[in-house]
């Protein structure tokens, strides 16, 4: 199923200034404040302490710096040291978030996986959690892109869709819990992408299966399909590939029940229309 077809965003189209250092403009805002109190109340000399704030937002600055340039390594080191040096304060909050950008970047998906991950667990109530949500959510949808890319040079019976069910339990975190989030409505046209193109899947392996006489698995993956997705375009050819492996199997009970639900859920339906005329055809003719 094409991208044009789902009538959704192709992940071509997805914005990339959404995913900019600012989504935690919120926390960065929160991170200015308490550094100005910080400044005004240090009686230290700031060179004699590597942990003053003076120290850390040098260090902070070297790492936006190297961000902001494309030096992702070198920011993930400063970062981590930053994180370490300021632990249990929002600037620790906005290195960990730095931290993931910069392993998503530099393409360490688990590395920005699990950062975002132990942001989530140790902040759960800062501001920038739907940032986080987001950022995780994307990170794992743009890691199966190239996935999906690949979906016609690779046995569909052998490709793993964990990533993108990942990211469509992250969306749907933010989308739930989140509404008026920034990210909400993006989150929402990735949730509807996802959906289609795991549904999609599905029957691919349920074709796959089928092709090959093997119509019970045939028949549990279209059955999948209908189950966890039954709003996507998919799930008429599910109810087909179902139809016509309970056929195979001697199943009719469950064959025309697939069937009723088929015509009651696309009357108009190509595969009805098909199955009607191989019906009607003679047992002599072969075309």
């Amino acid at each position: 199923m094409s991208e044009k077809s789902l009538g959704r965003l192709s992940p071509k189209q997805a914005s990339s200034k959404q995913l900019s250092l600012s989504g935690s403009g919120r926390l960065a805002a929160w991170l200015v404040g308490a550094a100005a109190l910080a400044l005004s109340a240090c009686s230290t000399d700031p060179k004699d302490d590597p942990n003053s704030q003076a120290s850390l937002d040098k260090l902070y600055a070297e790492a936006k710096t190297d961000l902001e340039g494309g030096a992702y390594d070198r920011a993930i080191k400063t970062l981590e040291r930053v994180e370490g040096r300021a632990a249990g304060t929002l600037m620790a909050q906005q290195a960990q978030l730095d931290l993931a950008w910069a392993n998503y970047k530099s393409g360490e998906r688990a590395a920005a996986i699990t950062a975002l991950d132990r942001f989530i667990k140790l902040n759960p109530s800062s501001p920038a959690i739907d940032y986080a949500l987001y950022l995780k959510g994307v990170v794992n949808f743009n890691e199966d892109l190239g996935l999906f890319g690949r979906l016609a040079s690779q046995d569909v019976a052998e490709r793993d869709q964990q990533a993108s069910r990942d990211a469509l339990l992250a969306f749907r975190q933010l989308v739930d819990q989140y509404p008026a989030s920034r990210y909400a409505e993006d989150a929402k046209v990735r949730i509807d992408f996802i959906t289609n193109t795991l549904a999609t899947y599905e029957v691919h392996v349920a074709r796959y299966y089928f092709n090959r006489n093997a119509f019970v698995a045939a028949a549990s993956r279209a059955q999948n399909a209908v189950t966890e997705f039954p709003r996507a375009p998919a799930v008429e050819e599910a109810l087909y590939l179902m139809m016509q492996s309970y056929d195979k199997l001697g199943l009719k009970p469950l064959r025309d029940d697939a069937q009723r639900v088929l015509a009651k859920s696309f009357p108009q339906s190509r595969f009805l229309a098909q199955d009607d005329a191989d019906k009607k055809k003679a047992w002599w003719k072969f075309w």
